[in-house]
């Protein structure tokens, strides 16, 4: 069968490699679509440290089951159509022993540190299989990376009565904003650097949305909070100067959560976490919980689908994709991919 391979920084092809078959408590997977990561983009440009060559990348997970193995629940059925968590657990280190699951110190993530699903067909656990009777293709290609923003949410214990500040509003951040406003019924603050992303993440639940290339970022925040910031700050970018304003930025007694780590060191003002008494929280992937979340949402028609997912190409245009927007990347939400 057909598989994508990066085989190094911006060198790919199209290769054939064995077709699985499912063992027991395992189900194999046709693939419909994939979404193309952040993860697979940086896998591309030589960037993620977790990642050796050659890789086939993909985890956000559209498929059908073709083929079940003994002792897979008599619900799994070939025919559906599912979506997977693409995570491993080892059950035996401290994340796993606290029920932290999607911070497991030996995670593999499909198409990360193992090869992933931009392929024709996987096998994967079926406890690692979600199923929704009104989820299309598109929708469940979209349940992973929204899951990883409905965490930061749930990891910056936000609730109705917070208003959330979230740097970035691309996938991810789409993610949170529409955790926080959707899920947790809080006021969201958005902040981008592009006027089309930030219309969508208005689309997603944002109440208000700043372009701080256009505005002056503290004092708008500000002007938004009475004065006080954000009492929670989200950040889905990934840079210095986000990690460093989502401090500057926050309420006393707030919280940060980070979700994107800096590809750069960075410098603090450090006592702003004693003055504030700030809480600092990194958030990893997700738990079982969160995509059912996300699942949840999608079904009610609350999340704009369609004004996500940028384009949609063939299997055969994956490598061109890919080149193109690392070239171009503030053009991109979501790029899916048609097996």
């Amino acid at each position: 069968m057909k598989a994508f391979l990066i085989e190094k920084p911006e060198v790919f092809r199209f290769g054939e490699i064995e077709m699985p078959s499912a063992g027991t408590g395992e189900v194999l997977l046709k693939i419909e679509r994939i979404g193309l990561c952040g993860s697979d983009l940086t896998t591309w440009r030589g960037l993620n440290p977790m990642v050796s060559y050659a890789r086939i990348p993909g985890h956000e997970i559209a498929a059908t089951i073709a083929e079940t193995g003994a002792g897979v629940p008599a619900h799994l059925t070939p025919g559906l159509l599912v979506t997977v968590i693409p995570y491993t657990t080892c059950g035996r280190c401290p994340s796993c022993r606290a029920g932290r699951f999607n911070a497991c110190q030996f995670n593999q993530t499909l198409g990360v540190q193992r090869d992933g699903a931009l392929t024709e067909y996987v096998v994967v656990p079926w406890e690692k299989v979600l199923y929704s009777e009104k989820l299309t293709a598109q929708e469940y290609a979209l349940v992973e990376p929204l899951s990883v923003g409905f965490h930061a949410v749930e990891r910056g214990r936000v609730t109705h009565a917070d208003t959330v500040a979230v740097f970035g509003a691309g996938m991810i951040g789409l993610g949170a904003i529409a955790g926080a406003a959707l899920r947790k019924g809080a006021r969201v603050i958005a902040i981008d650097l592009d006027n089309q992303k930030l219309a969508l993440a208005r689309q997603a639940g944002a109440a208000e949305v700043i372009n701080s290339r256009e505005e002056n970022l503290h004092e708008r925040l500000a002007q938004l909070t009475g004065g006080d910031g954000p009492g929670v700050v989200i950040e889905a970018v990934g840079t210095a100067g986000t990690f460093v304003a989502a401090v500057d930025e926050v309420a006393f007694a707030g919280r940060v959560v980070y979700i994107g780590y800096a590809k750069s060191p960075v410098a603090y003002e450090t006592k702003y976490f004693v003055m504030k008494e700030l809480d600092i929280l990194g958030s990893r992937n997700a738990l079982a919980g969160d995509f059912q979340n996300v699942i949840q949402v999608l079904e009610s028609g609350a999340y704009p689908v369609a004004g996500t997912v940028t384009s949609t190409l063939p299997f055969a245009e994956t490598g061109a994709a890919l080149r193109d927007w690392s070239d171009n990347p503030s053009s991109v939400t979501k790029i899916h991919v048609r097996l």
